[in-house]
């Protein structure tokens, strides 16, 4: 595990914000949605900030 850097956590926050409705709590179904909306070329980067949508998205359903 780990401690995020902060570009991730915000790049991941945003996108939260921006496309809720495309987001859920798959990371294979959110690394698709990240590569559609955001321009990041880094695949390790996309899986960074899919992998953190993914788990605020399932912590918040506990």
């Amino acid at each position: 595990m780990g401690i995020k850097p902060s570009y991730i956590k915000n790049l991941g926050e945003e996108l939260i914000v921006k496309h809720r409705s495309r987001f859920s709590g798959d990371f294979e179904e959110n690394k698709h949605a990240v590569a559609e909306v955001a321009m990041i070329d880094s695949k390790a980067v996309r899986n960074r900030v899919a992998g953190y949508i993914s788990r605020k998205i399932n912590t918040k359903k506990r």
